[in-house]
């Protein structure tokens, strides 16, 4: 590209970008088709564009790997559009929230019931994804949206993890949020959730310590947090009843687990290198799982960029650059989540790519302490064919 061509350069995603709004608003089409019929399917068209029409658009439309050319991409983090993009979802997904446990409360049976919450928990799950974008901001108003964003999961201190936690300690033994080879998902999730968790509280607590500042400190980001879900589960209860809270502990159970699958999927079996001064290399391109599958990262503000989101952490998402070292899922995040729920397919496809990327070498892999041995062995075994 030239010099003249860099600087006529316009985004072809542009309003694409925008696509991820519908998502909050298909509960509010749950709630039109529910009092125009009395039927409940308009519930289920979460979590069946989640798990089956954005996957299958994946498929027929493809991967995207061009890259803005890096003469445009201060103007591109310049243009407040993609800023309001992202915070758009927020109204979007309290509205989404509120109708479907207002209707799950005074109006729908067990069925539509189940319906709205895994259509309210998928809204709320991509939210995080919200939250994560606007956590990675330096101006108050956005953190402050990124905690509102993870109010309805009951995960606010994901914001403080996902940031000083997780961004530090990716791709080692010693992160939470980093799956190892062998590991199932099942196995993960506990491992993430109560680690995650203790990891955010102890980061805060010791910030707050070098102000000389307490753990229950009003400044504490965690309880902050926290104290907007308080607010906001009190708020429905005291309005709708205990059945309200139930709902909502359930849809946030079920839209947490959303973003662990994706955690799960982002840094499988992949490890930072030690040097001789037992410091973990810089995080690069080739220690996340990257993936350019249009439609999913149209959805998720290009977060299957993972590779270059890692390595750049400060890189606003429509900047964000596919590199060809990077690791390659063979899907989108969309499809790869459901294969993780499903330990055995997911190590028939994932392990031989682990290995591959690895180049054989069992000693550059993340692996599960239970499974050194067995795993060694297939390391070899790949070895042994790859040079036969």
């Amino acid at each position: 590209m030239n010099a003249k061509s860099e600087a006529q350069w316009r985004d072809p995603k542009r309003y694409l970008w925008s696509l991820g709004l519908l998502v909050p608003l298909f509960p509010v089409l749950g709630a039109l088709v529910y009092v125009q019929t009395g039927q409940i399917w308009g519930w289920w068209l979460t979590p069946l564009i989640v798990y089956l029409i954005i996957p299958a658009l994946d498929f027929l439309i493809g991967t995207d790997h061009s890259n803005p050319p890096e003469s445009a991409v201060a103007n591109l983090e310049a243009d407040n559009y993609y800023k309001y993009i992202v915070y758009a979802y927020i109204p979007l997904q309290y509205a989404g929230t509120l109708i479907t446990v207002w209707f799950a409360c005074t109006e729908l049976g067990p069925l539509g019931i189940i319906a709205g919450l895994f259509s309210c928990a998928y809204v709320n799950g991509i939210g995080i994804n919200t939250g994560h974008e606007l956590g990675h901001k330096r101006d108050a108003f956005s953190q402050f949206l990124a905690k509102l964003a993870l109010a309805p999961v009951a995960y606010g201190h994901f914001y403080v993890e996902h940031n000083f936690g997780h961004h530090r300690r990716v791709a080692t033994p010693e992160d939470p949020a980093s799956s190892k080879m062998g590991e199932s998902f099942w196995r993960f999730l506990p491992r993430t959730v109560i680690g995650s968790l203790r990891s955010a509280c102890e980061i805060e607590a010791q910030r707050l310590e070098r102000k000389g500042l307490g753990f229950w400190h009003w400044r504490n980001d965690v309880l902050q947090a926290w104290a907007m879900t308080l607010l906001f589960f009190g708020a429905c209860t005291i309005v709708l009843g205990w059945m309200a809270l139930v709902f909502l502990v359930v849809q946030a159970v079920l839209g947490a687990s959303l973003l662990e699958v994706i955690n799960y999927v982002e840094h499988y079996g992949l490890l930072r290198q030690k040097d001789a001064n037992g410091r973990y290399e810089r995080c690069l391109p080739k220690h996340s799982w990257n993936s350019n599958h249009i439609v999913t990262n149209l959805v998720l503000y290009q977060l299957q960029r993972h590779s270059d989101h890692h390595a750049h952490p400060s890189r606003a998402f429509q900047a964000l650059r596919h590199f060809d070292d990077s690791p390659q899922l063979p899907s989108g995040y969309a499809s790869m989540m459901m294969l993780a729920y499903f330990p055995p397919l997911w190590f028939k496809v994932m392990n031989p790519r682990v290995v591959a990327h690895h180049r054989g070498d069992f000693n550059k892999a993340n692996v599960h302490p239970a499974k050194i041995a067995k795993l060694k062995s297939y390391f070899e075994t790949f070895s042994k064919t790859a040079s036969a």
